[in-house]
């Protein structure tokens, strides 16, 4: 009789966290603060990473989540091909709103983990901020706001916009969010992936430099890469 294998791979990658700093009730993995602060010249894609060798452009994972999968699956296979680029955003785990909590809190934890990972690892790592639902970036359930945990107060952060502002719930609640991260966090730089519309981001423009950058259909209309 064949002999069962009892490990169970639950895609959390525990072994990722391994030196790694915690934050919160939820113990989320934290990504410190860079040794510096340097404005990347441009986004690119996981997907596009080969147009960007040898640049200032940070790599980031906005893209449809089957896109990056490997990446989430076997990050090891990763470390020297992400070293080749100056900036890297963690991977953009879907946070959707009407998901179940415990869906968004799982992919608050990979995007950390991740992250934290590659900061590791000697990666330049800027982190990435989203929020789901009220309840990620309230207190009127955990006592934390959980969305912002194990990112670093006083420093850089990424968000991005694309596909998330388009119905006017969205807007509500990505400004919302957007205000409750800049309260929390206090960031000194704001990297925005995508459109930033004056009826989202104009009351907060005080409260930290904002960097635009165009997602990469609009940046390859207007003749970048």
């Amino acid at each position: 009789m064949a002999k069962r294998n009892a490990t169970l791979n639950d895609g959390c990658n525990p072994e990722l966290v391994k030196g790694a700093r915690f934050d919160g009730i939820l113990e989320i993995p934290i990504i410190e603060v860079p040794k510096e602060i340097v404005i990347p010249s441009g986004f690119t894609p996981f997907s596009k990473r080969e147009t960007a060798v040898g640049t200032d452009e940070a790599i980031c994972f906005f893209e449809k989540d089957p896109v990056f999968a490997d990446v989430l699956i076997n990050p090891y296979k990763y470390i020297d091909d992400f070293k080749r680029f100056k900036y890297l955003i963690p991977v953009d785990c879907s946070l959707y709103r009407d998901a179940p909590l415990s869906v968004q809190i799982t992919n608050l934890y990979r995007d950390r983990a991740i992250g934290s990972f590659y900061q590791r690892k000697n990666n330049n790592v800027y982190p990435l901020i989203r929020w789901g639902n009220e309840y990620t970036y309230t207190t009127k359930y955990f006592p934390e706001k959980i969305a912002f945990l194990g990112a670093p107060k006083n420093s850089i952060v990424c968000i991005g916009t694309y596909g998330c502002i388009q119905s006017k719930e969205d807007k509500m609640h990505f400004e919302a969010g957007l205000n409750a991260m800049l309260e929390t966090l206090t960031p000194v730089v704001v990297l925005v992936y995508g459109p930033m519309p004056d009826a989202v981001f104009k009351k907060h423009l005080h409260k930290a430099k904002f960097v635009q950058y165009p997602d990469w259909t609009t940046r390859k209309k207007r003749g970048g890469y």
